[in-house]
């Protein structure tokens, strides 16, 4: 890596003996007190850094060895307050690059591996350009915002043969692990329903507002990208994107793919034969959103049935918790969520299972971050908890859900085609059209 040079650079001028002083001060002996080699460094690039990039972000410079050298942000006034805030962590903000334009950041040679924490109609775009030009990627869930672009982010990485992690950090928390470990043991006996849920008290759309100029500082159409052209409204902006199907899929995509991911993962299943759904805006029928506020969705696999149930504006879900996962066996139900897991007995059941609760014992997003680093400095794409295929996977299991949805029909999906047997829908909603003279790449 571009470290390396520097670093040897370096060393010769200690060597000399001139400029002996001044050299304890520079990059290249800091790498040496950090105990990591060189060539072990990794340059971090992150781009849309307002929410869950910047936790990436705080997250990748606490591994020994990780360097942030760029921020990327359409948003000028938040790129200026995340600027501020390194300076704050003892990092030296002059070194750090500043960037509006994702592809100015793709060209700095230095960096290894960039953080994609843009909205998500923004990721594979991003990240397929990324592999292309060398860089590992990071990339925020969901991984894609349609089938299509799942599928087109998987063989990214296979063609380019860069390192590509999926932001679904629970798949390196130990006590889902562990949680999923019990289940593969065959103590709960048959199960078969698994209950996901997701009802978050918090999350409330913005009031319904008139459209307006951009903010200054606000690239707006840097942050539209493939999205339809419109006005700037501040009730789809920043945070707020997550109900739009424009850039997003609502509560399904945003915490869904957590949720259902180990759900799936948990029976170890692969795709539905068939989902449906129902919901609508019940919460907050006058607020700003097109995703719905309130849904249930049923998948039917071949020995068990999955519910779906998300709801903004409550936080009283099943066993009193507001989000979690149930596996409910003959013999017991496992309750796992971001708390612990525990096992729940059946009473009826001859096969007494009891497991008091189990509480986190580590940080799922630092662990996560940890792996990252560790395969791409191993340049070991099977190291990683989540690669892309496991991120696409569970982008498209929610993606189904969610035309379910949109269509109000019963979908059946033909898992050796991997589509719809429904051609109309397969047309509508596999893919999603590009606008301002954006296009999916074809891989």
């Amino acid at each position: 890596m571009n470290q390396r040079r520097r670093f040897l650079q370096q060393s010769a001028a200690l060597a000399g003996g001139g400029m002996l002083l001044s050299a304890f001060n520079t990059p290249g002996f800091h790498i040496l007190k950090s105990g990591i080699a060189p060539s072990d460094q990794v340059n971090i690039g992150a781009i849309g850094i307002a929410g869950m990039g910047w936790s990436n972000l705080q997250a990748a410079i606490k591994v020994p060895g990780v360097n942030v050298v760029a921020l990327c942000d359409v948003d000028e006034n938040v790129l200026n307050k995340r600027a501020g805030e390194l300076a704050k962590q003892n990092i030296d903000a002059s070194k750090v690059k500043l960037y509006t334009d994702y592809r100015k950041l793709l060209e700095q040679k230095d960096i290894d591996a960039v953080i994609i924490g843009t909205p998500d109609h923004w990721h594979a775009l991003i990240m397929i350009e990324a592999v292309a030009l060398g860089k590992d990627v990071y990339v925020e869930k969901p991984v894609g915002n349609s089938i299509e672009e799942c599928r087109a982010m998987v063989a990214a990485q296979k063609k380019y043969n860069r390192i590509v992690q999926g932001g679904q950090w629970q798949r390196s928390q130990q006590h889902f692990r562990d949680a999923v470990d019990y289940i593969r043991t065959g103590a709960l006996g048959n199960i078969r329903t698994v209950k996901v849920w997701c009802y978050q008290g918090w999350m409330r759309p913005e009031p319904k507002r008139p459209d307006t100029a951009p903010p200054p500082g606000v690239h707006y159409d840097m942050w539209l990208g493939p999205a339809p052209k419109r006005a700037f409204n501040a009730s789809r902006f920043h945070f707020h994107f997550r109900w739009f199907w424009d850039y997003a899929g609502g509560l399904m995509t945003d915490w869904g793919v957590h949720l259902m991911d180990y759900a799936v993962f948990g029976m170890n299943a692969s795709v539905p034969k068939s989902v449906s759904a129902l919901g609508g805006n019940f919460a907050y029928p006058d607020l700003s959103q097109e995703t719905p506020d309130t849904m249930g969705a049923l998948y039917e696999f071949d020995k068990f049935n999955l519910i779906w149930d998300h709801a903004m504006g409550i936080d009283n879900g099943l066993y009193g918790k507001d989000h979690g996962i149930a596996f409910i066996g003959n013999n017991g139900t496992l309750e796992l969520d971001r708390g612990g897991w525990e096992v729940y007995e059946e009473r009826q059941s001859k096969e007494k299972v009891k497991v008091e609760r189990k509480s986190p014992s580590d940080n799922g997003l630092q662990k996560h971050w940890e792996n990252f680093i560790a395969a791409v400095r191993a340049r070991k794409q099977d190291m990683l908890n989540c690669p892309i295929e496991t991120g696409a996977h569970i982008a498209t299991v929610c993606q189904l859900g969610n035309i379910a949805f949109r269509t109000q029909q019963k979908l059946v999906w033909d898992a050796t085609k991997e589509r719809f047997t429904d051609e109309a829908v397969n047309k509508k909603y596999l893919g999603k059209e590009y606008f301002n003279g954006y296009k999916l790449p074809k891989i």
